[in-house]
């Protein structure tokens, strides 16, 4: 069975750090690019950050910039999410999804904002509260 499975989540303070994981079952990644994606309570779901089939390209929502880093083990068919520093207004279910790019710029991680995932994980819940 093909499917991204997310862990990782929980409750944490602010200012703390999580790291979540995408492992994926019934078939590798290493051809896919990697998204990360969020959506809080109430509010239209945001693409986080994507990393590249490599791993060379990465970019980042500039909500997350300079405190989220994205990285992928393809040997362990699995991506990250280190979060640190984090703010209540991260608190989301956050979702990691797959694409096989079509062409370079998509190869790059530059893709429109409906860009279509080829798989999606079921999420896992993130929550910064003190």
């Amino acid at each position: 069975q093909l499917q991204l499975v997310e862990s990782g989540g929980g409750l944490v303070q602010p200012g703390g750090s999580l790291r979540l994981s995408c492992a994926a079952t019934g078939f590798t990644l290493n051809s896919y690019n990697i998204v990360w994606f969020r959506q809080a309570p109430g509010k239209e779901r945001e693409r986080v950050s994507c990393i590249s089939s490599s791993g060379g390209s990465t970019n980042y929502a500039d909500s997350v910039k300079g405190r989220f880093t994205i990285s992928r083990d393809n040997a362990k068919n699995t991506a990250y999410l280190q979060m640190n520093s984090l703010k209540p207004e991260d608190t989301a279910v956050y979702y990691c999804a797959t694409y096989a790019p079509r062409n370079v710029l998509a190869r790059l991680c530059i893709i429109a904002r409906d860009y279509g995932m080829d798989y999606w994980g079921k999420g896992t819940l993130v929550t910064v509260s003190s």
